[in-house]
């Protein structure tokens, strides 16, 4: 099974809990394991790190050079999916974009992306990432 980093932009609480849960599930049936910051680091806001923790340098840039590639839900834009998508590619990490059938992928993001994947069901993942680059 391929290890992937999945960076999305968090805020919705128990809404974007369930996207996560169902892309996690749709990822794991094309192959993918997937570590996602707000879940295994954070356990959903139950974790509360302190102010001034560092999350990027301390949990994902080492839990994304421990990855076989970045997977950026692009659904909602955000300057922390920049950095890891920045960071993916200055270290050699394919960048898989992600995003809601519809959605805005800015220049930047979608000239790092190793491939750019638009969807209404995730469940549709293991064809596209199958399909190869």
């Amino acid at each position: 099974m391929k290890k992937a980093f999945m960076a999305l932009k968090f805020h919705d609480g128990a809404k974007d809990q369930q996207k996560v849960d169902e892309l996690t599930k749709a990822l794991k049936g094309a192959g993918i394991e997937n570590f996602v910051a707000v879940r295994d680091v954070e356990k959903y806001g139950e974790v509360k790190l302190p102010p001034n923790s560092k999350l990027m340098i301390v949990y994902a840039f080492p839990a994304m050079r421990k990855s076989d590639m970045l997977i950026v839900e692009f659904s909602k834009k955000g300057v922390g999916l920049g950095i890891v998508a920045g960071y993916a590619y200055a270290i050699g990490l394919p960048i898989y974009v992600i995003a809601k059938t519809g959605s805005d992928i800015s220049l930047t993001i979608s000239n790092l992306a190793t491939k750019v994947i638009f969807y209404d069901d995730p469940k549709r993942f293991k064809a596209e990432f199958e399909a190869g680059d």
